[in-house]
């Protein structure tokens, strides 16, 4: 192959990766995720005689742009979480991008290894790329197949093997889509298994999808209801954490509003509404929360207590009852660094002091679920909802009939992150088949069905209230109980593929 062809195909893997931005949740044109990874193989097919260090380039090409294009509202955390040190900033922007492109590196790299031993492109190109998303540790996890949050027929089958299986599908689809290219170009026949597989994929997916929002739509009115309020400050991120008087007071204030436009069973305020610190052990004297609202309240704020002659401070959940005593909290578990701890900071304390505003919270290792009355409710911090590994960890150990999740997205501005934030968020909802709430400071605050359709949502940088009722109820789907069994079995057929060869290429 000549260079001149070499570099042809590198440019045709970054338009793959301009693909993929555009059509994941943070841009929203969905339909493009069908077809993302077409650009890509068609480049690892150009220049396979080029070897695997070309091929890595490739991927790294194409995870440099997708990660560009994805990823600029990283870029507000440099404005406001390091008051604008743009050289922390660009390295730690910059590291993680390394580490996301370098899971397409390790794909592209699998990708022609197995191509090599003779395998299709479906069993070249599905497999590992499901195998790479489930095994790749990300701060923030990637799944190709949450796109399809925004396609709600087709999202339905969550429930059965949730975001990778999702991704299994997409790569189906892609499949196809890279046959009907290539005979296009009369470069082969017309792709009638792939296309016929896909096809029934996809009318098996929308049955699917079709018999379960029509059943859950039977289930919500059957079932009881429960009258929720959300409320949404708007708070300045600073104002919130030293002005924690006045916080509390619009908190108050705008549930009054609330109150005063007709009862409600429960009222819910976002991540760390109440920032002053709540002294535990529980039960704890709730009525300093609540002063005249007789209206439970389920908030996020500071825990704080003593242990070991030290004061340790966690990042809670908590509910006042209806009686004004708090009795249940849930303290996140998965903290984010350099935001609220310092890694490595008990070896090298000047870390901390790159970051200003980190704070120095305790991690939990237990999810328990928040009681109103007899119904368990599982509250997600956060940054915790987008992870459907310890989403479902937590769904099968409360046991909840609600989630409610409880966020401040106010760090990313009018960015795409709050939208995305919803968009995953909406996916936990059609895993385990349960009605989410989202409270957050600055928006988007949403409440969502089982099928992950929002009902109510508020906007984004507003001061509004949300009124929605929902409908509790006890759900174990297949993702709950079996969990990313994709990614076990996308993980067996990669390294079973790299270990026979095929005879006919």
């Amino acid at each position: 192959m000549r260079p001149a062809h070499g570099w042809r195909a590198f440019a045709v893997a970054a338009g793959g990766g301009v693909l993929y931005f555009l059509g994941y949740v943070g841009w929203g044109a969905w339909p493009l995720i069908a077809v993302f990874l077409v650009p890509l193989w068609r480049a690892l097919e150009q220049i396979r005689p080029l070897g695997l260090g070309a091929s890595a380039f490739a991927g790294l090409v194409f995870g440099g742009v997708a990660y560009a294009g994805g990823y600029p509202w990283l870029w507000r955390l440099v404005e406001f979480f390091l008051d604008k040190n743009l050289l922390v900033g660009a390295v730690l922007w910059l590291g993680y991008g390394a580490w996301f492109t370098l899971g397409f590196v390790a794909y592209a790299i699998l990708f022609q290894l197995l191509r090599r031993r003779g395998w299709p492109l479906a069993m070249a190109g599905v497999p590992p790329l499901l195998a790479v998303e489930w095994l790749q540790p990300q701060i923030f996890p990637v799944y190709s197949g949450a796109a399809l949050v925004l396609a709600s027929p087709l999202v339905q089958i969550a429930d059965l093997g949730g975001p990778l299986l999702l991704s299994a599908l997409v790569g189906v689809l892609n499949v196809a889509a890279y046959g009907v290219w290539a005979w296009l170009r009369g470069e082969r026949h017309l792709p009638v298994v792939p296309g016929a597989v896909a096809a029934t994929l996809v009318l098996l997916a929308l049955g699917y999808g079709h018999l379960r929002t029509a059943a859950i739509a039977r289930e919500s009115a059957e079932a009881s209801a429960l009258r929720v309020g959300v409320v949404q400050a708007n708070l300045g991120l600073m104002e919130k954490r030293t002005q924690g008087v006045l916080g509390h007071r619009r908190h108050l204030a705008q549930t009054r509003e609330l109150l005063a436009e007709g009862p409600l069973d429960l009222i819910v305020w976002p991540e760390t509404a109440y920032v002053r610190g709540l002294r535990r052990p529980l039960p704890l004297d709730g009525q300093p929360i609540r002063e005249d609202i007789t209206v439970p309240i389920l908030f996020g704020g500071t825990s704080v207590w003593e242990e070991g002659g030290r004061r340790v401070s966690a990042n809670s959940a908590l509910l006042v009852s209806a009686d004004g005593v708090i009795r249940d909290a849930y303290d996140k578990n998965l903290l984010i660094p350099l935001a609220e701890f310092a890694p490595f900071a008990g070896v090298v304390p000047r870390v901390a002091a790159f970051f200003p505003h980190v704070q120095d919270f305790r991690a939990a290792d237990t999810t328990p679920p928040l009681r109103l009355g007899a119904l368990r409710i599982a509250t997600p911090i956060c940054y915790e909802a987008v992870r459907p590994d310890f989403v479902r960890r937590m769904v099968r150990e409360a046991r909840p009939h609600l989630i409610v999740t409880l966020a401040n997205d106010a760090w990313f501005g009018d960015s795409q992150e709050p939208w995305i934030h919803l968009a995953l968020a909406r996916l936990r909802a059609v895993e385990h088949r349960l009605w989410l709430v989202r409270a957050t400071n600055s928006g988007v605050s949403a409440v969502v069905d089982p099928a992950g359709r929002v009902v109510a949502r508020t906007g984004l940088l507003t001061r509004e209230s949300l009124r929605a009722v929902v409908h509790p109820r006890e759900a174990r789907t297949l993702y709950t109980r079996l969990g990313d069994w994709p990614g076990v079995l996308a993980v067996a057929l990669t390294v079973l593929g790299l270990s026979l060869r095929r005879s006919i290429p």
